[in-house]
């Protein structure tokens, strides 16, 4: 017998009968052959592998080959991925380099054509994706779906451009996903009459039921950043042919902890059927974008999984393609090689080009959430000092900047609520979803060296503390590492405690800061060009 040729006994878990019988699963050439009930088989669980609804794979800061060697060891045998992290800095060649390299592991990528590149015209982006590429793009038979639909108010009002781009997806009969969090009932009626099909944004339990109403899929989104489990879990024992379950944005030492089988294991220690659980992490991804991944069905593809039992789900075995690519806590694929591409624009930054001068009356400030990517936007007293509006660390009040990446312009200044910092500055190229650089500080020196060991390098994470900078280099896109995917989690998560020792009590601070940026969720962000006000879409003062 070949390596994915086998016979393996255990508990078969079915999911679509809801039963679980001893069995022995017969594997050829990577393909199920035959399932035969038996008398008695071991006490382990053989089912369906688990499945990310929606990813970004460059918010892990590793190659999709890296990914796939850290995801397997919790079970995950396929991803639904969205490129446009990489395509916003790359374009489409971008979009073809995730693809290669996710084809170089046993592990099942698939991928959507990025419909927002840019996610705004408010903001400068290193690519712009048409109509007429997002056509070239969903002609491949690599490009499986839409991806997250960004621009709601084009949706809601009819844009052109967004409206064409939604039609050419029909046109290739796939699927439209979308990313419309906080829409008003009548917004929502729109959005979703525009055949967009998912929302992995809501927030709250009767927002994602509208949707739901609507003829919309929920996708429950549990990340580094955001994390909406626990308000919309309960969604599944009414709705467990319309969920699924999803990271969006896992930084690589929350990969190294665990994946989608987390939150399996937290569905059903809540007491909700684990039929339902499974369907929704195992079969409705499948179903709904038309996966080529296995369903422990004869004829399928052997991506399954051995558990320990239906509690823990602790993972014994992971095959792809009859691949046995995970063990007992182990991965079993290697490494491989991996070019870093990039677009960046170097020079140095002064101090002095992150002073704001003061204003008369009270500043707006950002107020960054814990576990949210939403913000709040709140008008606060102004600290000055000669003339200067400056880092009030007593109220919490930082700076925060967007450098662009691209051009020689300005950095674009503000002041953020919620870090916590006390000292020092740090700073990432991963600033979503244009991905300039950008930085959260207590004084303008800080923030110019951390911003400069960012040019340095051309892209990565970095802490300024006690003049002392700590970087972990990002050389493929400025947004991911082409190195060993543990050795770059450790690094990170070195980061991670020194922006914590440095004050900051939120619980991914690096991933929190990277959405500061990202002017399609409300409600004050910032941008290279400016201060934006995400519900009304426009431009906003700093001064009242």
């Amino acid at each position: 017998m070949s390596d994915s040729s086998f016979r393996i006994s255990g508990q078969v878990v079915d999911i679509p009968g809801r039963h679980v019988y001893p069995g022995e699963v017969i594997v050829e050439e990577g393909l199920i052959t035959g399932i035969v009930p038996g008398q008695s088989a071991p006490s382990v669980f053989i089912m369906p592998g688990f499945i990310d609804a929606h990813v970004h794979i460059e918010s892990s800061m590793l190659v999709p080959s890296e990914f796939a060697r850290l995801a397997v060891v919790h079970g995950t045998v396929a991803t639904v991925s969205d490129p446009h992290e990489i395509a916003n800095v790359l374009g489409i060649p971008g979009v073809e380099f995730m693809i290669a390299n996710g084809e170089k592991v046993p592990f099942k990528f698939h991928f959507g054509a990025p419909s927002c590149v840019p996610a705004t015209n408010f903001e400068t982006a290193g690519a712009r994706l048409g109509t007429a590429d997002m056509d070239m793009l969903m002609g491949r038979k690599e490009i499986l779906y839409l991806a997250e639909m960004m621009n709601w108010p084009g949706v809601v009002n009819g844009d052109t451009e967004v409206m064409d781009k939604l039609a050419v997806a029909r046109n290739h009969k796939k699927p439209i996903d979308g990313h419309a969090p906080g829409l008003n009932r009548v917004q929502a009626e729109a959005y979703a009459r525009a055949g967009i099909t998912t929302d992995h944004e809501c927030v709250g339990f009767d927002e994602a039921r509208h949707k739901l109403d609507l003829g919309m899929k929920i996708i429950i989104r549990e990340g580094s950043a955001a994390r909406n489990f626990e308000a919309l879990v309960d969604l599944l024992p009414e709705f467990e042919d319309r969920v699924m379950f999803c990271s969006d944005d896992k930084h690589p030492d929350s990969l190294v902890d665990g994946h989608i089988n987390q939150l399996v294991r937290r569905a059903v220690a809540k007491g909700i059927d684990p039929f339902r659980v499974l369907k929704a992490a195992c079969i409705n991804p499948i179903i709904h974008y038309g996966l080529g991944v296995g369903r422990l069905m004869v004829g399928d593809p052997a991506d399954m999984i051995v558990v320990k039992d239906l509690a823990s789900f602790e993972i014994l075995k992971t095959y792809v393609n009859g691949n046995l690519v995970a063990e007992n806590g182990q991965t079993r694929i290697k490494s491989v090689r991996a070019d870093a591409p990039n677009k960046f624009h170097s020079r140095t930054i002064d101090p002095s080009q992150f002073h704001v001068k003061a204003g008369e009356g009270r500043m707006r400030v950002i107020v960054a959430q814990d576990g949210q990517l939403i913000t709040r936007s709140e008008f606060l007293p102004c600290k000055s000092k000669g003339g200067l509006a400056v880092a009030d660390m007593d109220h919490d009040i930082l700076k925060i900047a967007v450098i662009n990446r691209y051009t020689e312009v300005p950095p674009a200044t503000a002041f953020i609520q919620g870090f916590g910092l006390n000292e020092g500055a740090i700073a990432s190229s991963v600033a979503h979803d244009s991905h300039n650089i950008v930085v959260v500080g207590s004084d303008d020196v800080s923030i110019a060296t951390a911003v400069n060991a960012l040019m340095n390098c051309k892209g990565g994470i970095v802490t300024v503390k006690d003049g002392r900078t700590t970087l972990l280099p990002l050389p493929v896109a400025g947004l991911m590492s082409n190195a060993d995917g543990y050795l770059v989690a450790r690094e990170y998560q070195h980061l991670d405690q020194t922006a914590k020792s440095m004050g900051s009590k939120l619980g991914a601070p690096f991933m929190t800061m990277s959405f500061m940026a990202l002017l399609v969720i409300p409600e004050l962000k910032l941008s290279d060009k400016g201060l934006f006000d995400g519900l009304k879409f426009d431009f906003a003062r700093l001064f009242e």
